[in-house]
């Protein structure tokens, strides 16, 4: 066991060394992962998209339609850029990127409203952003129901019925909305924590196949485990122990820039979150060296953890719901630490979910440290059968 300590301890210091010596292997763990890290934190620092531009073609020009050109415009996500004679100036704007939406008043408008008709608006919208379409769309349409309630509660008004009675006749149903974990729909609360953690988990399986896999590249394999007392764990614990506190450390930064300085909410437990967050660093890195022994190359090995991290967003229900996913898909979700790690951080950072939900989470993600341990008798041929050393 001492024997065992021993060469953990030894490997630990002779990477620590290694990893002094090699520039490429500092910007991996330190430069890089900060740099994306801060990048994101100051890319979504708005939380909020606002004033996004639109036209409006309003071919009634009233007061009344007037008064609701204005509303749309005090929206938090609306901005009023442009105002067009037709419909296919509109479109041309559209087409060129200069506004996302066009919103039509027809002509008639006032005289619809005032002698009790009905007046259609519309909103043309181009469909290729989902976001900015939704967000627009739920403010153009809050303004022209509370501008409709409000032209009601006049005319039943000048009829004689009290405010009360006009408004129970205006409205007789009341929908009230109430967004219990993400008010604000800020992005800076979401999204922005989504990507961090995507460059947590890219450098994570990058740098231990680096790490491990220039031992190939450079022949020191035999170096390495001889380090390790001839021990194949000792020598791999040895090899994973720097890259992880220095990940931890940089993990560490993402929660101060999160919660300190976006000030997103903590609703739940950050011992759970920061426990989470280890869990999922050194799956990534376990992933990484199971890539790295399936083939013997360090080149191929990165490309396979660069493709594979790239699907672990897609499928990890932050785009697209889970639930709305084919059922092979979602099977297939499981295959990524992300999706669980995203899991355990909604529900402890917004939801503020009771610890044992997130528990199963962590076991899942646990479940990827076996992947070495499946290999290790490979990874321990590679490492002392020169034939597999020395590849590009």
């Amino acid at each position: 066991m001492r024997n065992f300590f021993g060469g953990i301890y030894a490997v630990f210091v002779r990477e620590l060394l290694r990893m002094r010596g090699n520039m490429t292997y500092c910007a991996m763990l330190f430069v890089l992962p900060l740099t994306a890290i801060l990048f994101f934190a100051v890319f979504f620092e708005k939380g909020v998209a606002e004033n996004l531009p639109i036209a409006v073609l309003n071919e009634d020009n009233s007061p009344l339609s007037r008064q609701l050109v204005r509303m749309v415009d005090e929206t938090p996500a609306a901005e009023v850029a442009y105002t067009v004679q037709d419909m296919n100036e509109g479109i041309t704007l559209i087409r060129e990127g200069r506004v996302y939406a066009v919103l039509q008043i027809p002509s008639c408008f006032e005289k619809q409203i005032l002698g009790g008709g009905q007046a259609n608006v519309e909103f043309y919208n181009s469909g290729t952003n989902i976001s900015v379409n939704s967000l627009l769309a739920k403010d153009v349409q809050t303004a022209v129901a509370t501008f409709s309630v409000g032209v009601q509660l006049t005319l039943l008004q000048s009829k004689g019925l009290s405010a009360r009675q006009a408004m129970a006749q205006a409205q007789p149903i009341r929908f009230s909305k109430h967004v219990l974990f993400n008010p604000y729909v800020n992005y800076g609360y979401y999204v922005a924590p989504c990507f961090m953690a995507m460059v947590l988990m890219i450098f994570a399986i990058m740098s231990t196949i680096y790490a491990a896999g220039s031992e190939l590249k450079y022949s020191t394999a035999g170096e390495w485990i001889a380090t390790g007392r001839g021990s194949m764990a000792a020598s791999l614990i040895g090899k994973m122990l720097p890259t992880t506190l220095v990940l931890l450390l940089v993990a560490v930064a993402m929660f101060v820039i999160i919660f300190n300085i976006m000030g997103a909410p903590m609703n739940g437990s950050l011992w759970l979150l920061g426990l989470a967050t280890a869990i999922f660093i050194v799956s990534y890195q376990c992933i990484g060296l199971f890539a790295l022994a399936l083939t013997d190359n360090m080149r191929l090995a990165l490309s396979f953890g660069g493709g594979y991290s790239v699907l672990a967003f897609t499928f990890s229900g932050l785009t697209f719901p889970t639930m709305a996913m084919a059922p092979v898909l979602q099977w297939f979700g499981c295959l990524f630490p992300f999706t669980f790690y995203m899991r355990v951080f909604v529900d402890q950072v917004l939801r503020g979910a009771p610890i044992g939900v997130s528990v199963l989470d962590l076991g899942y993600m646990m479940l990827f440290w076996l992947l070495p341990v499946l290999t290790i008798n490979l990874l321990r041929r590679e490492c002392t059968d020169k034939k597999y050393w020395g590849k590009l």
